[in-house]
């Protein structure tokens, strides 16, 4: 399988595009704050996809899956009806059958949310823990944070 190359930004995190639709917003006009955890599984989603790692590849050839098992959300600034946003996902730690991401929610480069994702590697048979296929832990490898360097 040929490998796609993403979209990788400065720091190394794979940057995925949305837009906010009436659909997700609240009376205020202002991003409802469960819609953060939506744009998060896309981008992360799609992370994988642009790798050449798809999360139904993982399932098919491994009968394996990820599970968010944490979550945390830290809201910085709203999100607004038409907002271009960027969700930009990067690899904070990789274990035997645990990765923990940050996923951070831009607009015009300021930082709108953060969220910390633990996610488990487990088996589509009984949601029991297994090891992240060697595919998967390299791939994911490869959205390491790489610090700005000014």
């Amino acid at each position: 399988m040929r490998v796609h190359s993403p979209d990788i930004g400065p720091d190394g995190a794979h940057l995925y595009p949305v837009r906010v639709y009436y659909e997700d917003t609240d009376a205020g006009g202002v991003v409802y704050h469960a819609n953060y955890l939506r744009f998060a599984e896309r981008a992360r989603t799609e992370a994988l996809r642009a790798l050449g790692a798809p999360h139904a590849a993982m399932a098919a050839e491994h009968g394996l899956f990820f599970m968010v098992r944490r979550v945390k959300v830290d809201y910085q600034a709203p999100a607004r009806l038409d907002d271009s946003l960027v969700i930009a996902t990067d690899t904070r730690a990789i274990g035997a059958a645990t990765a923990e991401l940050r996923q951070r929610v831009l607009r015009d480069g300021a930082v709108l949310a953060t969220l910390e994702v633990g996610l488990a590697c487990v088996r589509v048979a009984d949601q029991r823990p297994a090891r992240i296929p060697a595919r998967w832990r390299d791939l994911l490898g490869r959205l390491v944070h790489v610090p700005n360097r000014a």
